[in-house]
């Protein structure tokens, strides 16, 4: 394997959302909180919970970036209805809520940052990261859209601040888990769920430069 090039002994971020839309459990958390204090390649995971939110989520993510100044930030979302881990692609700069969040914020064809750029593309080795899954026996694919709720929100201001230099160095992304067995079909157990994302950091520490590997869509 390759060696890492992150900063030594640097923290790998990785969040998760509470509950939101009446489901009393997010298995974003439970696979985040599940690895707490691993460590992965020289790098101690750190799991924190973001509000479903959508202001409260980002401005705990910039204050969790510069507490912690992180070599990697992978961030956890709930994706009812997918049937894989989905590691996301890119973030754009649209907030379009079919349901409220947490605090009844419901926002319509709205900017995640006033005057940003249309998109972000995750700086993490997204294919590397699918492969690593995959071999790990796990289902995975690179998705290309984060949707316009939360989740996209939040990948949007971490790589927004990432670009703004919040934490020199570091890198980003985003990845959607399936819902549990008891939240509904298609579903993951969480024990799988935890065993992916583990590969999915080990993957992103290890490949400082993404792979070529056929994830493409046609629709």
């Amino acid at each position: 394997m390759a060696p890492t090039s992150l900063p030594p002994g640097a923290p790998l971020l990785l969040t998760g959302f509470n509950p939101f839309g009446g489901d009393t459990a997010n298995p974003s958390w439970l696979s985040a909180r599940a690895l707490h204090g691993q460590r992965i390649a020289g790098h101690a995971v750190l799991a924190e919970l973001l509000p479903t939110e959508f202001e409260a989520a980002r401005e705990k993510l910039q204050a969790l970036l510069a507490r912690h100044r992180p070599a990697l930030a992978l961030c956890l979302g709930q994706a009812g209805g997918r049937a894989a881990l989905s590691v996301e692609r890119v973030a754009i700069n649209l907030i379009d809520a079919r349901i409220p969040d947490n605090r009844g914020a419901q926002p319509l064809d709205a900017p995640v940052v006033p005057g940003g750029p249309a998109a972000y593309f995750a700086t993490l080795p997204v294919k590397a990261m699918v492969r690593a899954a995959r071999q790990a026996g796990l289902p995975c694919e690179v998705s290309q859209t984060a949707g316009t709720f939360v989740c996209n929100a939040v990948f949007y201001g971490l790589m927004h601040q990432l670009a703004a230099g919040a934490t020199p160095g570091a890198r980003g992304g985003f990845v959607h888990v399936p819902w549990l067995p008891e939240q509904g079909s298609p579903g993951m157990q969480l024990r799988d769920m935890v065993r992916g994302v583990h590969a999915l950091l080990w993957a992103a520490v290890l490949h400082p430069q993404d792979i070529a590997l056929g994830a493409g869509a046609l629709h």
